[in-house]
This record gives C-alpha cells, structure tokens and sequence, in this order.
C-alpha cells in the first residue's frame, strides 16, 4: 500500500454508503446487545408515558371539562383523578429517561474505550514509512475529536432514534384513530419535511467532512510548529507562522459557519411546518368543533399530538446531523484501520531457536524514494561476536543500514540475512528483541528510572545494579533522593544529553541482546562521560556481534573492520591501520576532523584527536 493516499488529503475523500459503515460498527455494538435491548425496553415505556398524556388531555376535557350534565363534585373528583394519573405518567417517564441516558453513556463510553483502544493499537503496528508521510497531528484527530464524535453518535442517536421513530408512528396511530379528516391533513406535510430533512443531511455531512479536514489540519500544524519552536523563535519566524495558522483558522471558521447556516436554515424551516401544521388544525378543527363533528377534547388532544409529533422530527434532523458527522468521522477511522503496513508479514514467522548473531547484507539496494536509491548493491559479512564500523559523510547512508537491519524497512533488492535467515521471514517482534540499539537522540518513557532502565525486560535487582555500575549511572541513581523510583518525563526530572546516553547504555544492557548497534552513541557527550561510556561499551561488546556509527575513534578502533560508505556504496574497508595507510576517503576525514580539532571547532576526544600520529 502506497502511504499519502486520498484518505489523508480529506478533501479529496470518495463516497462511502452508510450501510458499510453500520456494518463495520456492528461488531462495537454486539456485545452490549442487553444494555441496548434494556434501553429499548425504556424506549417504550418512555413513548408510551407520552402519548398517553394528551389522551388524558382529551378525557379531562370531554368527560369532565366540557360535560355540563355531570355534577361539578363529580367533575372535580373526576379531574382529580386524571391530574394524578396525568403526575404519575410524567414521574415514569422522567425515570425510565435517566436511566436510559445513564445505560446509554455507560454503553458508549465502554464501546468508544475499545475502538479506540483498536485503532491506537493499529496505529502503533504500523511501519515507518507511514509515519514519514502522514502528520501526527491528523493521527491526534482520529484518536481524538473522530473517538468523540462516534461517542455522541452511540449515545445520542442509537437508541434514541429508535424511541422518536416509535413516536411518530405512534402519534399517527393515534391521531387516525381519533379522526382520520384532520390527520390527512398531517401527513400532507410529511413529504415536505422529508424531503426537506433529505437535502439538509446531503449537506450537512458535507458540511461536517468539511469541518474534520480543517480541524486535522490545525492539528497537524500545531504538533509540527510546538515540537520545533525553538527552530522558529531562532530564525524569527513567528510572523510568518502565525499568518499560516491565521490560514488555517480561517478556514475552520468558514465551515464551521457553513454549518452553521445550514441549521439556522433548516431548524426554523421544521419550526414553520410546525406553526403551518397547528394553524391549519385549529382552523379545520375548529370549523368541525363549532358544527359538533368532532369534540373539543378531541382537537385539544390533536394540537398536543402535533407539537409532539413535530418534536421527535426536529431532534431527528439534529440526532441526523450527529450520525452525518460521525459517519464522516467513521469514514476516517476504518480508512485508517484499513491501512496495512508497507513490510509484508511471512506466511509462517520462524523464530530461531538459538541466535548466532551472524549478519549479512547482500547486494542491497534501498530508497525512501523508489525513485532515489540511498544504498546502491550493499554487501557486507559480519562473524558473530566481531564488530563492524560504519562511517562516511553525511547522508552517505550509514543509519539506513541500521534501518534495514531492524526491518523498519525492507530492501527495493537484495537481502538482509541473520543467520543465513531472511529478515523477511523471522518474526519481526520476536528479531527485534534480541537487539540492542543505542541512539543518539534517547526517548524518555513518562515513568520512573526503573521502568525506563528495564522497558520490557525483568531483571533481578542484584543484576540491575551491576546494570547501573557497567552503564556508569551509579553515581546518577544514589544522588536521587529516590533512587530508582524517581519519576522521569514529564512531571519528573531532566536528564542531560550525557545523562540520557547513559540511561540508553542501560537499557541496551538490561535487555542483553545477541546484537548490539550503536548509532552515533557518544556523539551528545563530552569527553569524561565518553571516558565513562567507552568503559561501558567495552564490556557490551564482549561477545555480541557489533555494529557501530560512530564520529569518535576511540570505538572504531576497536572495530574488527571499518566499511567506509560514500554516496550508498561501500567504497573502502579494512583496518583503522589499512584504510589509514591507503590515503582515501577515511584518512581523509581524518583530516579534516584534525582540522577543525586545530581550529577549536571539535572537542577534544573526536576522530581527529585519536587519528594523531596515527598516519
């Protein structure tokens, strides 16, 4: 699958029919099937309490009101009578409604908890490649304002959409039995209202589609201008920013206006039906009130059916607004869900029963771009238990490798074997796991030292501190009034770059892999932590085959062969002592590192400094 497709570029959305999306909410709601049939149940009961109300109406009038043949005590008792049956109806129902709103939010929220849990879990199963082309901040909406809409939609409209449809066929029911003349007049308005609430919701899930694709917009411009502030703020382009997000606001503001204008038209449309509706009756009516053919309670009870007719059809149109909106958000959803990752998962992933740790690149070829090749017929030969160095200038490719290696990425041609083993075919979860990658750039998980030293290992505490002495934060952990336990991330402390490498070394060492790969790990550190952290390496690298980026020789040279990449091919290899004595492209980035050693530009401790009297 091709990732940037139409979903994400919202505009350009296709037309999806609503029976597929029920279809795909079906299995959300068919495990509340009893929460759902006890608010039907109430449903009925509720209808029931309201449409005998203006029934009483008519009784209170015909029998009681209007009858000048029976006695006043009796009327009065009679009306008494009516007043608290007419009390008693309107307590039931007002229970049954609380409990159903109730019922309902519970339902809902338990239903969006596992569609959202669902589509953050798809979400995290997706490869990189995704995540380079689709801006976070449209992920944040699907999670986010999509999951809410749906929310409204489950408990707003499923059940009572239901209750105002049994309203109205109930209210017909009703007013034909009580005369069928002045409710042919009725349902002569009800193609109007239904054609008239057919256009509305056309444009209204327009409207609310029109509404998501900005919101995600913003979104995505906030996450991007927040995570590089400090870039703007350096190169003073706030202005520029804020015209962008003035943009970006703007539009939101005219569809959500749009929208606006569309119920400020269609609203009062139902409230003049609604006017046109009882003025008709009480002329028709009262013509056959005043000539006894029909009784005044009888029009006095057709008047109230009416306005409780009308009301079931206005919520409708607002509860249709809702599920257009949802629908539109559903839309995103399982467009989202329906994504697949680029990395083909194997037929049947193996798992090797014992890892040897030998890696083997041959001739790879790989681009970000199919277009634009960054590794050009790579191949390469690692033993187990040997180390390999990887430099070269930059863009040459040296992290791409690593990426391959991990299978974030798979080869455009050529294979990546561990083992003699095809990534392809080894359980990606499973091959992961038994690396150890130690990064530049360390995320810190929002939790305490402890939860980010072991992240998915469990070691004893005996070996967590050996852990902490070999990654030399022994010294870190006893300052901390806490120890283990302090709370890092957010609403904890900041680790320093040097502190944060450290706890990277931590974590590579807790896992124990086969493999370990070290991209630029000493890089943010100054020279008495590197001392510290070169300690560390050497005994993580006793035994495990090794993979390193690195701008620092001190590791290299270690390095039981160094490939030296230019342009994504591999253009020299051998010992620091061979490729020192051949005068290519590593002596001369020897070089010019000594340069800028020279010139102050590098601290002490880089390639340069080691490189000295070494050519």
């Amino acid at each position: 699958m091709h990732y940037g497709y139409g979903y994400f570029e919202e505009g350009h959305l296709g037309k999806i029919q609503d029976l597929r999306l029920w279809k795909r909410l079906f299995p959300y709601l068919r495990p509340h099937g009893s929460e759902i049939g006890l608010a039907v149940v109430l449903s009925l009961l509720i209808s029931a309490a309201d449409l005998t109300l203006p029934y009483l109406l008519r009784l209170g009038v015909d029998r009681y009101i209007t009858a000048q043949a029976v006695p006043q005590a009796q009327r009065l008792q009679g009306l008494s009578k009516l007043a608290a049956l007419f009390g008693a109806l309107m307590a039931v129902g007002f229970a049954a409604e609380f409990f159903q709103v109730l019922l309902l939010e519970w339902t809902g929220q338990r239903i969006m908890h596992r569609l959202r849990q669902d589509l953050f879990r798809h979400v995290i199963g997706l490869d990189l490649p995704f995540f380079r082309t689709n801006p976070v901040g449209k992920l944040v909406t699907r999670l986010t304002n999509d999951i809410q809409n749906m929310h409204e939609m489950f408990t707003s409209v499923i059940v009572t959409v239901f209750n105002d449809l049994l309203r109205i066929v109930g209210i017909l029911c009703v007013l034909f039995w009580m005369d069928a003349s002045l409710t042919a007049i009725l349902i002569g308005l009800i193609p109007i209202m239904l054609g008239a609430t057919l256009k509305f919701s056309l444009l209204a899930r327009e409207a609310f589609r029109r509404i998501r694709t900005r919101l995600a917009q913003i979104n995505a411009f906030l996450q991007e201008v927040l995570a590089g502030l400090s870039v703007l703020q350096i190169f003073g382009r706030e202005a520029d920013t804020l015209r962008r997000f003035a943009d970006l606001n703007e539009a939101h503001r005219k569809a959500a206006l749009h929208q606006i204008h569309l119920f400020g038209l269609f609203v009062p449309f139902i409230e003049v039906l609604n006017s046109a509706a009882v003025a008709v009756i009480i002329w028709y009516g009262g013509g056959q009130a005043l000539r006894q053919a029909v009784s005044l309670g009888v029009l006095v009870a057709f008047i109230s059916y009416i306005r409780l007719f009308f009301r079931p059809l206005r919520e409708l149109s607002q509860k249709f607004s809702i599920v257009q909106s949802a629908l539109a958000s559903a839309e995103r959803i399982f467009e989202l869900m329906d994504t697949r990752p680029d990395l083909p998962a194997p037929p049947a992933p193996k798992r090797l029963e014992k890892l040897q740790g030998t890696v083997t690149f041959q001739d790879v070829t790989f681009g970000y771009d199919p277009d634009r090749p960054v590794l050009r017929n790579v191949s390469f030969h690692v033993d187990p238990g040997r180390t390999l160095a990887i430099v070269g200038p930059t863009g040459a490719g040296k992290t791409t490798l690593i990426n391959l290696l991990e299978r974030f990425y798979d080869p455009l041609e050529g294979r990546v074997l561990v083992d003699g083993c095809d990534l392809r075919t080894l359980d990606p979860a499973w091959w992961r796991r038994r690396m150890g990658l130690v990064m530049q750039d360390v995320f810190i998980v929002p939790g305490t030292l402890r939860e980010n030293v072991c992240l998915d290992a469990d070691p004893t505490e005996a070996r967590l501190r050996h852990i902490l002495e070999l990654a030399q934060l022994s010294d870190l952990v006893e300052a901390l009034p806490l120890g283990l336990d302090t709370p890092l991330g957010e609403g904890g402390i900041d680790l320093s770059a040097g502190q944060k490498q450290l706890l990277s070394f931590a974590r590579m060492l807790a896992r124990d892999p086969v493999i370990l790969i070290l991209d630029e790990a000493t890089s943010n550190v100054d020279s008495e932590t590197e001392m510290r952290i070169q300690r560390a390496i050497h005994s993580a690298m006793a035994g495990r085959t090794s993979i390193v980026i690195a701008h620092r020789l001190s590791t290299i040279r270690r390095a039981d062969r160094i490939l030296v990449l230019d342009g994504g091919r591999i253009v020299e290899e051998g010992t620091h002592e061979e490729l020192m004595e051949k005068k290519g492209l590593y002596h001369h980035l020897i070089l010019l590192d000594r340069q800028k050693v020279g010139h102050g530009t590098v601290p002490e401790g880089r390639l340069a400094r080691d490189a000295m009297g070494d050519d």
